[in-house]
């Protein structure tokens, strides 16, 4: 059996939960916490038990970050992670060993928590699909022309924090933009850039291949230089 650390902000979710898992008899003693803070005092080995972070908290994916930092030895396994791939790739450059999405069911995550505890990285084939197809997407854009350097600065401001993992309403909290403003900017820079996901705008930051690379990093955290939407 595995015991369990289940980090949900959201009392009734958590609770309903963790009476759940009480009862599955492929889990040991089951805790849950309200934040970080509070999963760290929670007696926790890392050889017997697994960290499941619910990604529908309030700041989720910061809360999955700080889980990892606080508890790196950890088996963190992400629950509750939308469809839609940028927040899967963001959990997997957490370093989580495994995700479970939003549509899935506690049979998936019995399947999930039990590959962690055997060493494995279980991962729902959506996801593997779109942790290949950005591994593929780095490696093509290392090849490619690069960009001709028409981003604005708001926009260079938006694919440094896309490379960063953020989500539209992380980044709109960031800027202090709201979200709808931030998919507009998003959206102006997938096609700028020539591409059709995030994962692939972000692999273009990294390739170092876009003009002014070092000089978009640098403007985007120096202080006082941040332009306005």
């Amino acid at each position: 059996m595995t015991s369990v650390i289940l980090v949900d902000d959201t009392t009734l979710s958590r609770d309903a939960l963790a009476a759940q898992l009480r009862g599955q008899a492929w889990t040991g003693d089951v805790h849950t916490a309200a934040d970080v803070a509070a999963t760290v005092l929670l007696p926790h080995d890392p050889r017997s038990s697994v960290v499941l972070v619910h990604l529908g908290s309030v700041d989720g994916l910061q809360v999955l970050r700080a889980v990892r930092t606080a508890l790196p030895d950890a088996r963190v396994v992400a629950i509750a992670v939308p469809d839609d791939g940028d927040d899967a790739l963001a959990c997997a450059q957490t370093g989580v060993a495994g995700i479970v999405l939003r549509t899935g069911t506690l049979h998936d995550l019995e399947a999930t928590v039990e590959g962690v505890a055997r060493g494995e990285t279980v991962c729902p084939p959506s996801v593997v699909g779109a942790l290949v197809r950005h591994v593929f997407a780095e490696a093509t854009h290392a090849r490619e022309p690069a960009d001709d350097g028409r981003l604005t600065s708001r926009e260079r401001e938006v694919l440094v924090l896309i490379e960063q993992g953020l989500t539209n309403k992380e980044i709109g909290r960031r800027l202090g933009i709201e979200v709808r403003t931030v998919k507009n900017h998003v959206h102006n820079v997938l096609e700028k850039l020539r591409v059709r996901h995030r994962s692939e705008a972000a692999a273009r930051l990294r390739s170092a291949r876009v003009p002014g690379l070092s000089t978009l990093v640098a403007a985007a955290s120096r202080p006082g230089e941040v332009a306005r939407s």
